[in-house]
Parts: C-alpha cells; structure tokens; sequence
C-alpha cells in the first residue's frame, strides 16, 4: 500500500497551496486548504488510487466511473468551483452560485499548487490553465 506516499504528495501539496495562499494574501485560508483529504472518506481512495504522477481520483474515475473521494471533497471545499452549485426549484435545475473572490484566488493557489507537485521539474506555468481547457 502507498501509505507514506499518498500522505507526503497531499502534506507536499497543502505546504505548497500556503506557499501561494501567503503570496496571494490569504495565508490564514491557506493553513486550512484541503485537510479533508486526512479524512477516511478521502485518504483511503486516495491510498487505493495513488500513482504519484496525478490524482487518484482520476484513477479512481477510470476504475469504478466515479471517484467517492472527490463527490466527499467538492461538498467541503469551497475553493472549488464544484462546491457553487445549488437547486433553483423555480428553474428546476442546478445553477452555479456566485464564488466569493478568496475561494477563487484558493482555488488558482490550489491548481498551480498540483500541477508543481505532479510535474515538478517538468513543470511549466501553462500547466494550471491547461488543466481547465
């Protein structure tokens, strides 16, 4: 099992996200990003998906056609865009709700965070964009 690894990559990722959270302004944010992922719902697919080169969820993704880990973290995260989402009941749909600018700003921290942390030394600052295209 991968343990260790899958605890150095996220422990690497959240000292790296308060890097950037502390660049941004937003340092206090960032001592608290992602610390769900410690949770039992998320840190055992995480352990059970770990490849080291991306994020288990997509290997989780690939083997069940959903990731439980991630359906835990965006309803608990509010630097991802996933988590604005509400029903409208007179639309009778979902619609996004606006993000406040911090958890935007959280949420560029996080993605130029993981994409350091994936790609380290083949790392190009085109990779966080990239991501969402």
């Amino acid at each position: 099992m991968n343990i260790l690894a899958h605890f150095r990559v996220i422990t690497r990722h959240r000292h790296q996200v308060m890097k950037n959270c502390i660049k941004a302004g937003i340092g206090f944010q960032g001592l608290f990003h992602d610390l769900s992922k410690y949770s039992p719902a998320e840190f055992i697919p995480g352990v059970k998906n770990f490849q080291g080169n991306r994020s288990p969820n997509e290997k989780a993704r690939e083997r069940f056609g959903y990731s439980s880990a991630w359906l835990h973290h965006k309803g608990r995260n509010r630097h991802h865009y996933e988590y604005w989402n509400d029903f409208v009941p007179g639309l009778k749909k979902e619609m996004p709700v606006k993000m406040p600018v911090k958890y935007v700003i959280e949420m560029f921290c996080d993605r130029i965070a993981a994409s350091k942390i994936y790609y380290r030394d083949r790392y190009d600052d085109s990779f966080p964009l990239d991501y969402y295209t």
